[in-house]
């Protein structure tokens, strides 16, 4: 802006710079004589600075600029001036039509109503800004990216698989017309006739069509049967290798958990130092031996300290030159045979491809034995309890009757076990509930004990 003021300053100096006011012409001769100040004061550079020429030429710029759209001085002669060659001679003859495209010369009141100023008006900057910009900018970045490498958008692909239904011959599922439509179909809620249309909408809003169940919930948390059936060693009258077999499930189980209790009484037991015969002796001797006895063991070391002084450390030499240049070139030696060492192991593995081959069979064949025994693992868990809350699940005792205790005929079979406790017990193990702990009552206030008049009576 300085630069800009400072060239038309300069362009105004010049001789040939016209006015553009009349009263501006005589301004040298109306100039005072100016008070002599002194002026390196700071005080002093508004009060006694005299800036009305400045506004004034200033002044008469931006109106050259405004009226004809710059400085007169720069103006070229043809656009200041034009040569009168006398005026036209205009037909005398009526003019009955009016040309086709020819204009009528506005109104007075729109000529006022325009612009005078041959400045441009300022850009608008708001004009060209547009709302989320970065944000679309990016995500056209990205849809090109991904359109390079072959990614198609998701309403391109579903686009994509329309095109192909229909031109497969697939029927396409109409959507329900939405409940704000005017051109939906009148239902009476209330009439005794059913309606006309199988709308689906209709149909849903009423409850007359139920909501689609989703397919996992057809899925069974475990493949168990609701009621399992008991081994046939379990029988009032069992065969007896089915008994007996029973008995040595049973008799594994107990196992188990005999050796659980023994390895947490072995955890939590403690261990203690029992003394013993030479212990006692070692306790009982202790402070009787002389002193003296003990002392040339302990002269020993000091004298083998004495003579294991070790003088001051040699500092390392500084190395040469030619010790330099030696370890260098060792060090490329090194680096080349392991070169060549690397080469000749690539060239032998050209003659190593069959065991190679052979590996890459091993490798196989045990990560296929490794996928079986993963899916007979995940099989083996499904028809395994889950872990579902707090506790985990206990499998109840197997009720079995020893050999002895079996009965001769059915009248005389004893009841055995729960139905209440079973069926608890199986919804536990198929998933269905957590696993739970009977709820232990505790009395919130304590007991208050009283006596009464006729129990003091009887004393």
């Amino acid at each position: 802006m300085a630069a800009a003021r400072k060239h038309k300053r300069v362009a105004a100096a010049q001789p040939g710079f016209l006015h553009f006011k009349s009263d501006l012409e005589d301004i040298s001769s109306d100039l005072k004589r100016r008070k002599r100040v002194n002026k390196n004061k700071k005080k002093n550079w508004n009060k006694y600075s005299d800036i009305n020429d400045v506004e004034e030429f200033l002044d008469d710029v931006r109106l050259q600029e405004r009226v004809t759209g710059g400085l007169i001085s720069e103006k070229t002669d043809d656009s200041l001036f034009f040569v009168d060659t006398g005026a036209k001679e205009k037909d005398t003859k009526p003019q009955t039509t009016v040309k086709k495209g020819k204009h009528s010369k506005p109104l007075r009141i729109d000529l006022i109503l325009q612009p005078d100023s041959h400045i441009p008006a300022p850009k608008d900057v708001l004009a060209f800004q547009q709302p989320n910009a970065k944000k679309q900018r990016r995500m056209a970045e990205k849809s090109a990216k991904l359109a390079s490498m072959g990614v198609l958008p998701r309403r391109e692909k579903l686009l994509k698989l329309r095109r192909a239904a229909a031109a497969a011959g697939v029927p396409v599922k109409e959507r329900p017309v939405a409940n704000n439509n005017p051109e939906r179909g009148f239902y009476d809620l209330w009439s005794a006739s059913s309606p006309e249309t199988a709308d689906p909408y209709y149909l849903e809003q009423t409850k007359k069509k139920l909501v689609k169940r989703p397919s996992k919930l057809n899925e069974k948390p475990s493949v168990l049967p609701a009621v399992e059936v008991i081994a046939p060693g379990g029988s009032y009258n069992p065969d007896f290798f089915s008994h007996q077999e029973l008995l040595r499930e049973a008799h594994e189980v107990e196992v188990k958990k005999l050796k659980a209790e023994e390895k947490l009484v072995r955890q939590l037991a403690v261990k203690e130092d029992t003394a013993t015969e030479e212990s006692t002796f070692k306790e009982q001797v202790e402070g009787l031996i002389e002193e003296q006895e003990m002392e040339p063991e302990h002269e020993q070391p000091d004298m083998a300290a004495e003579d294991s002084v070790t003088g001051p450390t040699a500092t390392q030499e500084k190395k040469t030159e030619r010790q330099r240049k030696r370890e260098k070139a060792e060090r490329i030696k090194e680096l080349q045979r392991k070169a060549e060492r690397q080469f000749i192991d690539r060239r032998q593995q050209l003659f190593q491809l069959r065991s190679i081959h052979a590996s890459l069979k091993e490798r196989e064949l045990m990560t296929k034995r490794r996928q079986a025994q993963r899916k007979a693992l995940q099989e083996a868990q499904k028809s395994m309890p889950r872990r579902l809350g707090r506790l985990k699940f206990q499998a109840p005792d197997l009720d079995v009757q020893l050999s002895n205790e079996l009965a001769s005929s059915l009248r005389g079979l004893k009841p055995e076990g729960s139905i209440l406790k079973d069926r608890f017990k199986s919804l536990q193990k198929r998933n269905l509930i957590e696993p739970r702990e009977r709820a232990k009552f505790k009395r919130k206030h304590k007991l208050k004990y009283t006596e009464k008049r006729a129990f003091r009576e009887m004393k």
